[in-house]
């Protein structure tokens, strides 16, 4: 799939990876949300996880599909967001001593890791974009009135 104006992001191998590593993260959470305790607190805590966990990929998904570099962004934001969230989740339960950070951390980490890679794509866009208006030259409004001489 070649990059055109509605869809700013190329089919690579690599977003092809992101897309199987974002639904393996959600997978991943989906499973230690099925091994959390039946308590009150541990399941209040396992639906914000579950919600902001496999939210992530969704986001990332919706990115490939972005109409133009800035609804990229917007929907890659979104993922940060969502990853955020789920590494404060995970740091709850584990402090909490809900469950061992033994078996938490792995995924705090693989959210960091993907929080990183989604940063340097939003920078990567916002410079693109940066350079492009830099770039060109956008004429005065007034330039674009015609000019009616009798």
């Amino acid at each position: 799939m070649k990059k055109t104006a509605n869809n700013p992001v190329q089919r690579t191998p690599e977003r092809q990876d992101l897309r199987k590593r974002t639904k393996d993260f959600a997978l991943r959470i989906i499973k230690l949300c099925a091994a959390l305790p039946k308590t009150a607190d541990a399941q209040i805590l396992k639906k914000q996880l579950l919600k902001s966990g496999t939210s992530a990929g969704a986001h990332y998904r919706e990115a490939c599909r972005a109409k133009s570099d800035a609804d990229f962004v917007s929907k890659i934001e979104g993922a940060l967001q969502e990853l955020d969230e789920t590494q404060y989740w995970l740091e709850l339960i584990g402090e909490a001593e809900i469950m061992a950070w033994s078996r938490l951390e792995s995924l705090h980490e693989e959210a960091g890791e993907l929080m990183a890679m989604f940063v340097t794509m939003v920078k990567n866009v916002k410079a693109k974009s940066d350079r492009y208006r830099k770039n060109s030259v956008i004429p005065h409004p007034s330039s674009l009135i015609p000019n009616n001489h009798g």
